[in-house]
């Protein structure tokens, strides 16, 4: 395997810079992923790393190794794409095989036999390795495309959210499955998603990419809890984090310059409103609006004023949509006029 470079890589299509500048470091070994919306510039990377894209300035680097001018062929790179990419009319077998046919691998019937059968046991799909593709269920397919790629053993691995057409279970599944096979074999690999599920469970290193540029890149943690702004902080987080003015709640001395309060359930203390004196009803500064019934935890959807917030709550909880209830605020995150954060 080998370390993957990006310094000040930048690719437009038209009027439109889908990559700005980019700068990113992925170490020997690392599972680093790159999170955002559509449209941040994901795929795009990916591309230019692969050399299916020209970056109009900057330089890609595997290795050590400057790629620019070199061939997409010449990069010693595997690309696992969003759609299976499957050849239908041969086995999983042939399929797996296929890479290592190719006149430049010079590998001898043996060596491509032993291989294919090493790599269809890492994936769990040996015993399928005579039926043809059109005869297996989408997890069993993409298993074949991760596997693909995998009997390549190339520098780097670029996965293009392989995952994102499966349900959730497979999804829960082949995130397990691929992260195994990574320290496994200790792969480097840049996996693009959207999922902020898959990011937090497999990367070593998380970058949130937004409009082509790397606004944060750390450990799944110190994303989480020291985000850089408002859009980094809105990432990740189940439910999405609270985003509020920095009045609107009691608690916490809020450092000046603040704008907006970022509230995760863990900064919200809730508890059931006192009632208040004779005739004039129940205290508390929120209400509950309604409740989703999750199982082992609840959505609580809070009014405050004109504002709605969302959190987790115990489903043993005493409240019930219609309460009055009390909110207040530890230790949540504070945000700038400018978006970013404040210590």
């Amino acid at each position: 395997m080998a370390d993957v470079a990006l310094k000040g890589v930048t690719r437009s299509f038209g009027d439109r810079r889908a990559v700005d500048g980019l700068d990113l470091h992925i170490a020997d070994g690392e599972f680093v992923v790159l999170l955002g919306p559509t449209g941040a510039g994901k795929t795009t990377t990916l591309r230019l790393i692969a050399g299916l894209e020209k970056p109009d300035a900057g330089t890609v680097e595997i290795g050590g190794r400057p790629m620019n001018g070199e061939s997409a062929a010449g990069r010693d790179v595997a690309f696992v794409f969003q759609q299976y990419s499957l050849y239908p009319h041969l086995t999983v077998y042939e399929n797996l095989a296929f890479p290592l046919r190719s006149p430049a691998r010079r590998m001898d019937k043996a060596s491509i036999d032993a291989r294919v059968r090493q790599v269809a046991k890492m994936v769990r799909i040996d015993h399928k390795l005579e039926n043809r593709s059109t005869r297996l269920s989408g997890g069993e397919m993409q298993r074949v495309a991760i596997g693909r790629a995998l009997v390549r053993r190339p520098s780097i691995y670029l996965m293009d959210e392989p995952l994102s057409s499966l349900d959730a279970k497979l999804r829960g599944e082949l995130r397990l499955e691929l992260k195994r096979i990574q320290k496994e074999l200790g792969a480097t690999l840049l996996y693009v998603t959207h999922d902020q599920i898959e990011a937090m469970t497999m990367a070593d290193r998380i970058g949130i990419l937004a409009e082509g540029r790397l606004v944060q890149i750390g450990t799944p943690r110190e994303i989480y809890t020291n985000p850089a702004n408002l859009h980094v902080a809105a990432r990740l987080g189940q439910p999405h984090i609270n985003l509020m003015p920095a009045d609107l709640l009691p608690g916490g001395a809020v450092p000046a310059g603040t704008r907006t309060i970022g509230a995760r359930t863990e900064h919200l203390e809730i508890s059931r409103a006192r009632q208040g004196s004779a005739g004039l009803g129940p205290d508390g500064n929120a209400e509950v609006d309604w409740i989703e019934h999750l199982g082992d935890q609840n959505h609580l959807h809070i009014k405050v004023g004109g504002h709605k917030l969302v959190t987790l709550a115990d489903p043993d909880l005493p409240v019930e949509a219609g309460d009055r209830i009390s909110v207040r605020l530890k230790q949540p995150l504070y945000f700038g006029g400018d978006g970013q954060r404040l210590a």
